[in-house]
């Protein structure tokens, strides 16, 4: 492999396309101090890659474009190309031939091409690995590598033994490696730190995750036993509310029969009641007829007494008439003296009846008092019997009522003792709860407001960096249009500079004239170059010009005259050449008068621009030519001046003086004119686009300043707006289970206190219906024991009164048959004190009428005899009837008796009867608030269903499992499932899915964690491997580096010893290297203490001993002899010699022994000042080329 060809243009002073072809063997090119001989080793550097303007001998890599002299102007860009002979493929490229090139353009863009295809420099730079070829390698040596290599730190010499020891693509990919480990092991940081974050949440996540699977399983276990527990239960209710329902039936049934059988005891208890009173009232009618009875009988036997007694006397009236008139006045006397005693007895009878009626109306009071009292306390008995049913009645009431407060006080004291226990728990927890809130809310708001600023902060860098975006694409489009635009309008200018600058289009005569321009400063320029013309008049003067347009202005006749001379001597061809100082305008005066015509636009002169000092020359060609609009205006005005007229029309058609006309399509291509404008405005356009891409440019790199910026703001953004995030659901999963458990907390709390008041309010009732059921009991118990007291009083004193009233009935009954005796025998007295004072009467008439009486004394006594019969038969009727008046009574006494026997015993049964309808109502409020309960229970258990399932019965039903079929052992079931939840403690049924995807990010993250671990050791494999491999090989070829400076500095200095040394305790791959040198006859010495040439020659040696080594294809040496004197130079030129057998030489020089030994010589050489030139001497041949 060695180098072909070098091409430049537009490379520093290389203003032309300029091709070096270079041969095997040794090249040299020479030239004066300034000429440009270091640019082609500046070219072939940056062609390699070079990147630094300073390494160029420049500010700014834009320093390399031709910059223009006093008479060219500025190129736009540069182009270097070399070609390489590649048919030993030394290069790995499929190519027998490879050209490199590399283009920069003063927009600031670049580009590198190999084989014509656009490429990179990585690829140019690993093209040339271990080559020697490089910006980095041994095959460009300048005078500052030379000191860089001899003055330089030992470190700063590695680049140049690393290359000669083939380690750079090692290093290079040691490096490349390196920082895909530096990158790796970033990406591995950020992985782990994402990892230890996501392994920090991941571990409670999986906890809670697993928690929350436990918990749903155990909820879906609750939920199965739940439902048929519910089952069971349902079932059980429903027959125990069944059972509840018939027996309450029955109990109901049985209760409207007691209170039918009570009602029909009350008819039947009252009914008795009315009969004893009516039995009573006839006992007392029978009482009073007895005594009635007795006393008629008592005055019906006093009257047969006196009925007798009257007939003994009217008998012995009868026998004893005349004893009788005797006795009539004894007895008259007896009469009296009875009278007498009948008046006192009267008297005393009277007294004692006055006593007996006080008595008699003492023992009737007496008796009416008892009877009244019987009465009284038979009413108060009554009543007082029937009060205390009615308070039996209602104290069962009461009792059912106290006895059901009672049940209710139990369940609800045991009800407020949980509900007490629950609201201290729950105020206990709430408490806890809001300060959990709190805390959560504050972490909350606290992320919140972080992440809002966070996302107003993405959200505006996403519009800013959006907005940048918009702006980078309008930038590409705008730099594309005028990059796309600047390269057309640069190709085109320097195509029309090169055509305008090589005279294409002129005559060759033109050219070679024009050519000696440099040299000859009278040669002003052709006649095209020194106009201007407006592009509206470009055909019009082009075509009045016609071949006058190639003339050639000159200073002086002088300068024309040396010309045409030496057009002559090298048979160029003929010229025009228009002298200043001779060339003089003619004027037409018809010219002057046509300005007025139709159509006439001006005299083609005064249409044009030039330097005034080419006015007449201008005036010369142009001033008898009138240019017009349209051809037609054109034949009018040269009829009007009989044909005397050159004239031509913006079109180009041209009527010659005598008539002639000559048009037709006109070639752009041929336009001279246009060609001096377009390059104008070409170079105007390329500065606007130039300065517009340059600003362009400057905006593109500030946007993507700005945009990576952005980037790397966002991305740092959206990593802590994912961890605000992350951050914010945690925060949220706690504010809204703390807020979820603060609120079921406060609705259960707030239900506890509804209830607890409620509970509060019916134990104020019951309390109160407790205090009014005790008081009514109390008052009832007050009552009955009244009542008792009051009846029992009332039985005592109906009993007393019993024994009074009879006692006083037969008082009543004695004194009045004795107040009847007493009177009738009061009567009996008056009677007979009557019948005495009668019958003393009577004496006296019975002395009259003795015997007259006699016989009515015997009627009489029959009489009496017949009253005494009818009295008799009266007394007996009377005790007959008293008989069975006193057996009636003793029978209606004793049916009262059996009647109140029956009377105790209704009052028994009623007893009897209220209390079992007392126990009914009883067991009728048990069995109701059984079928409550167990309504309630069912409502419960469906409502359970509903709240915590959604379950309606029906659904439940569905879900029956027949193995459940003891409610017992499910309820043990059900407790220890409750148990193990209630174990779990709070949780968090949303880790489920955060940990799925936590988890899934998680393994993706280990995975990638494992393929950088992977990648890392795979890397650190690959860079041990690399180090091992480049060490063995820097040894070993440093060893032989050593071996071969030694021999070549032997060689160059005709003796001595050189040596090169590692730096110690250093890394062989990265320590420096020290040159020591020894010259000839001189000690072992440092390489500062050397003179400039033994510096010189001593680095010499080494890229001697290193190209010896490890040639390189080519090797291009930039004046790196200059320090040495001719005997070394000698040395020098001779070693090279020698080494042109692996390697081709390119020697920039100006030394004399360089130059001798080259095989042939490029000259440059800058004939323009400021534009290097070439002039190549094939030694060999002999043959000069220019």
């Amino acid at each position: 492999m060695y180098l072909k060809s070098l091409e430049v243009q537009g490379f520093k002073s290389f203003a032309n396309k300029i091709v070096f072809e270079f041969h095997n063997g040794i090249t040299g090119i020479v030239g004066p101090n300034g000429s440009g001989k270091s640019n082609v080793a500046d070219a072939v550097r940056w062609v390699l890659g070079e990147q630094s303007a300073k390494q160029l001998r420049g500010a700014s890599m834009q320093d390399v474009i031709f910059a223009g002299t006093e008479n060219r102007k500025p190129l736009g860009y540069a182009y270097v190309a070399i070609t390489l002979d590649n048919s030993d493929h030394s290069l790995a490229i499929d190519f027998n031939e490879v050209t490199v090139a590399r283009r920069v353009y003063r927009s600031g863009e670049s580009e590198y091409l190999i084989n014509g295809n656009p490429c990179r420099l990585k690829e140019v730079s690993e093209l040339f690995y271990d080559t020697g070829i490089g910006k980095e390698g041994y095959s460009i040596i300048g005078q500052g590598q030379i000191d860089r290599i001899l003055s330089g730190k030992p470190e700063e010499r590695r680049e140049l033994f690393d290359e000669a020891a083939g380690i750079v693509k090692f290093k290079k990919r040691k490096l490349t490696a390196q920082k895909k480990l530096d990158n790796e092991r970033e990406n591995l940081v950020r992985v782990n730190d994402i990892l230890t974050e996501l392994e920090r949440q991941v571990g409670p996540l999986k906890r809670q995750s697993e928690k929350a699977h436990t918990y749903l399983k155990k909820r879906e276990e609750l939920k199965n036993y739940d439902v048929n527990m519910f089952l069971l239960e349902s079932a059980r209710i429903e027959t125990e509310l069944k059972s509840a329902d018939e027996k309450y039936a029955i109990a109901d049934d049985e209760l409207k029969e007691t209170n039918a059988t009570y009602e029909s005891i009350k008819a039947e208890y009252e009914r008795l009641g009315n009969d004893m009173q009516q039995m009573d009232e006839r006992i007392e009618s029978l009482r009073e007829s007895i005594t009635s009875t007795s006393s008629t009988r008592q005055k019906l036997e006093n009257q047969i007494e006196l009925l007798k007694e009257q007939i003994h006397t009217a008998e012995m009236t009868d026998e004893h008439l005349q004893s009788r008139l005797l006795a009539i006045e004894k007895e008259k006397a007896q009469r009296l003296k009875s009278r007498k005693e009948y008046d006192d007895k009267k008297a005393a009878l009277e007294a004692d009846i006055e006593q007996m009626k006080q008595n008699e109306l003492l023992a009737v009071n007496e008796h009416e008092a008892v009877l009244a009292e019987v009465n009284r306390c038979n009413d108060g008995l009554e009543k007082g019997k029937n009060e205390l049913i009615a308070l039996l009645q209602e104290r069962g009431s009461i009792q059912s009522r106290q006895q059901r407060f009672a049940t209710m006080l139990e369940q609800i004291n045991i009800r407020k003792a949980e509900l007490t226990k629950r609201l201290l728990d729950r105020k206990t927890r709430e408490a806890g709860l809001d300060d959990i809130l709190d805390e959560a809310n504050k972490k909350l708001n606290a992320v919140n407001e972080e992440i809002a600023g966070l996302k107003e902060k993405e959200s505006a860098l996403l519009a800013k960096a959006r907005e940048w975006r918009d702006k980078s694409r309008e930038n590409a489009r705008l730099m594309e249009e005028a990059s796309t635009e600047y390269h057309k309008s640069v190709s085109r200018l320097e195509s029309l500079k090169n055509i305008a600058e090589r005279y294409d289009g002129y005559g060759n005569s033109i050219k070679r004239v024009m050519e000696q321009k440099a040299k000859n400063p009278g040669l002003l320029g052709v006649v095209s170059d020194l106009i201007q013309v407006d592009k509206r008049y470009e055909i019009a003067i082009e075509t009045a010009l016609s071949g006058n347009i190639q003339n050639i202005v000159t200073e002086d006749e002088a300068t024309a005259k040396k010309m045409i001379g030496f057009l002559k001597t090298n048979h160029f061809g003929r010229a025009t050449f228009l002298p200043l100082t001779s060339v003089r305008a003619n004027r037409n005066t018809k010219n002057e008068a046509a300005l007025g015509e139709k159509g006439v636009l001006g005299i083609a002169n005064k249409l044009v621009k030039c330097d005034p000092k080419f006015d007449e020359v201008v005036a010369y060609l142009l001033g008898r030519v009138i240019v017009v609009d349209t051809i037609d205006n054109a034949i009018a005005l040269a009829k009007k001046n009989h044909y005397s007229l050159h004239i031509v029309t913006v079109e180009g058609e041209y009527l010659a003086p005598g008539g002639s006309m000559s048009g037709g399509a006109f070639k752009n291509s041929s336009n001279l004119l246009a060609r001096n404008r377009e390059i104008e405005e070409l170079e105007k356009r390329v500065d606007q686009t130039k300065t517009k891409l340059k600003e362009l440019r400057a905006r593109k790199d500030d946007i993507a300043t700005a945009i990576a910026l952005g980037e790397e703001d966002i991305a740092a953004t959206k990593t802590l707006l994912q961890e605000k995030y992350i951050e914010q659901n945690t925060a949220q999963i706690s504010v809204d289970r703390a807020d979820q458990q603060k609120k079921e907390s406060a609705n259960v709390y707030e239900d506890l206190r509804t209830e607890n008041a409620e509970i509060e309010k019916q134990l104020e009732e019951i309390k109160q219906g407790k205090k009014d059921i005790a008081a009514q009991l109390e008052a009832s118990k007050q009552r009955e024991e009244q009542l008792e007291k009051e009846n029992s009083s009332y039985s005592e004193i109906l009993e007393k009164q019993g024994v009074l009233e009879q006692e006083a009935s037969h008082k009543a009954a004695a004194i009045s048959l004795e107040l009847a005796n007493i009177t009738k025998t009061a009567e009996f007295a008056i009677e007979n004190i009557n019948r005495i004072n009668s019958e003393i009467e009577k004496f006296d008439e019975q002395k009259e009428s003795l015997v007259e009486g006699a016989t009515a004394a015997k009627d009489d006594i029959k009489k009496k005899q017949a009253d005494i019969d009818a009295i008799t038969q009266t007394i007996l009727a009377s005790k007959d009837n008293n008989s069975k008046l006193d057996e009636e009574l003793r029978e209606s006494l004793t049916k009262k008796e059996k009647m109140s026997e029956n009377y105790r015993g209704f009052f028994a049964k009623q007893e009897e009867v209220s209390k079992k309808q007392a126990d009914l109502d009883k067991e009728l409020f048990r069995l109701n608030s059984q079928r409550e309960k167990l309504k309630e229970a069912s409502e419960t258990q469906t409502n359970y269903m509903w709240d915590e399932y959604e379950l309606t019965p029906h659904a439940a039903s569905e879900l029956r499992n027949d193995a459940y079929d003891d409610l017992p052992s499910l309820k043990k079931l059900i407790a220890g499932i409750k148990d193990e939840i209630r174990r779990l403690g709070d949780v968090n049924v949303n880790a489920i899915e955060e940990y799925r995807e936590i988890s899934t990010r998680y393994e993706f993250l280990k995975g990638q964690h494992d393929d950088l671990i992977e990648a890392e050791k795979t890397l650190v494999g690959i860079i041990d491997e690399l180090d091992s491999g480049m060490r063995k090989q820097f040894t070993e070829k440093f060893a032989e580096i050593q071996r071969e400076f030694d021999k070549s500095f032997k060689q160059l200095f005709g003796g001595g010893h050189g040596s090169l040394e590692l730096v110690e305790d250093e890394d062989i791959l990265e320590c420096g290297i020290r040159i020591v040198a020894q010259p000839p006859g001189k000690k072992l010495q440092n390489m500062m203490q050397m003179s400039g040439g033994e510096k010189a020659l001593t680095a010499i040696a080494l890229l001697f001993a290193i190209q010896a080594l490890k040639p390189s294809p080519f090797c291009l040496l930039d004046e790196i002899e200059a320090a040495l004197d001719d005997s070394n130079v000698s040395r020098y030129a001779n070693y090279l010699n020698k080494l042109t057998k692996n390697t081709q030489f390119i020697v920039i020089t100006h030394r004399r022994g360089t130059m001798a030994a080259a095989d042939r010589l490029y000259g440059i050489t800058m004939q323009e000042k400021g534009v290097s030139t070439l002039v190549s001497v094939n030694l060999i041949e002999n043959d000069l080329t220019q």
